[in-house]
């Protein structure tokens, strides 16, 4: 089993930052893309931004530029620094791995969601 567990989520005034981590754990071989999604109430999930292994970023149009994902392999974890917060980016944060487990299987893991909240 591979857990994923989040921290960084809070109360943050626009134009503010944060800074998301995700640290995956278990029975893990290898990690593939990392990457971060968003659900706002009503809303459906959507990508905010992937990283490979190899380092690269791919970001929705909506974060380009304000949000920069990185990971460190060693550690298994991926960073999400959010920078010039907009209330739109009001949500609850989602981490998810695409993991090849100590028995080699594929597995699309989850994490239990950061809320991040941008109010005056």
């Amino acid at each position: 089993q591979v857990q994923l567990v989040e921290s960084g989520g809070g109360l943050v005034q626009p134009g503010g930052s944060l800074r998301l981590s995700c640290a995956a754990s278990g029975s893990i071989f290898s990690i593939n893309v990392m990457g971060w999604y968003r659900q706002a109430p009503g809303k459906q999930r959507e990508l905010v931004a992937t990283i490979t292994s190899g380092g690269w970023g791919n970001y929705a149009d909506s974060v380009k530029g304000r949000f920069t994902i990185s990971r460190d392999n060693a550690k298994n974890t991926v960073y999400l620094q959010m920078n010039s917060l907009k209330p739109e980016d009001t949500a609850v944060y989602f981490c998810n791995a695409e993991v090849v487990s100590t028995s080699r299987s594929l597995l699309s893991s989850w994490g239990q969601g950061t809320q991040v909240t941008v109010s005056s």
